[in-house]
């Protein structure tokens, strides 16, 4: 049956230090059970911490990298070295330092045009299915949640075909970064774990919402994430739960 669950930490150190044990523990988990580990990560300021724990010791000598691939939720169409690149930020703090096979890493071409990028990353995803299913079911899904309420590259008001696993998003407003790819809660909710990773007192409100099963899905996205078969977590940290209701 599917489940949700809510573990609260002190702060954002303990918070990501606590992910990264959960990180390590679900990909033994998945290794020893299926020989490797899917995981997709997100971008933004809030897992920069985790990342460069995960890049640090123990983890870095500890962890069987060769059997872990690592996805992205969503990305900016730029290119990878370029600041505000999803995969330059996780590269910088964190995969360069580990030995991990390049062709693990499995990143979204955010140089391409949109539709290209859309199409190849379909393609990269459909290499990892099994089961005969058209695509993967990813053992552990890092999300973040955004003051608007936003999650991946979903932002409030955002529609797309619910067929589709990666879509081109357009938010005018956010200028230079305004085209995104992302993947969608079809390929989310087939995962087998998602974790939320929220952090920040600005976010209270957006936590509040995304856990209200009576609020709206179109305005807050995060609401549309429910795995199917798999765990909902929600891991936050104190400054983010105090200016929150409880649900």
């Amino acid at each position: 049956m599917p489940s949700s669950r809510t573990l609260i930490f002190p702060d954002h150190e303990s918070l990501s230090k606590a992910v990264a044990l959960y990180f390590a523990e679900a990909a033994r988990e998945a290794i020893t059970a299926r020989g490797r580990f899917l995981v997709s990560i997100s971008g933004g300021e809030t897992p920069g911490l985790l990342y460069e724990t995960l890049g640090m010791s123990p983890y870095r000598e500890y962890l069987p990298w060769q059997f872990i691939h690592i996805f992205w939720s969503d990305e900016r169409c730029v290119p990878p070295d370029d600041p505000d690149n999803n995969f330059g930020q996780a590269w910088q703090t964190w995969l360069k330092y580990i030995k991990i096979p390049m062709e693990n890493l499995h990143r979204i071409q955010g140089e391409l045009e949109p539709a290209q990028a859309v199409a190849a990353y379909q393609i990269e995803l459909g290499n990892f299915s099994d089961d005969g299913s058209e695509w993967p079911t990813l053992d552990w899904i890092l999300l973040g949640l955004g003051e608007d309420g936003h999650t991946a590259s979903l932002f409030p008001g955002s529609t797309f075909d619910p067929l589709q696993v990666v879509v081109n998003v357009h938010k005018k407003d956010l200028g230079r970064l305004s085209e995104r790819i992302s993947i969608t809660p079809k390929l989310i909710n087939q995962s087998r774990q998602v974790v939320f990773l929220v952090s920040g007192s600005r976010k209270s409100d957006a936590l509040t919402a995304s856990r209200n099963a009576y609020a709206d899905p179109l305005r807050w996205p995060a609401l549309q994430i429910h795995p199917e078969q798999g765990l909902l977590v929600w891991m936050v940290d104190e400054t983010v739960i105090k200016g929150s209701s409880p649900v």
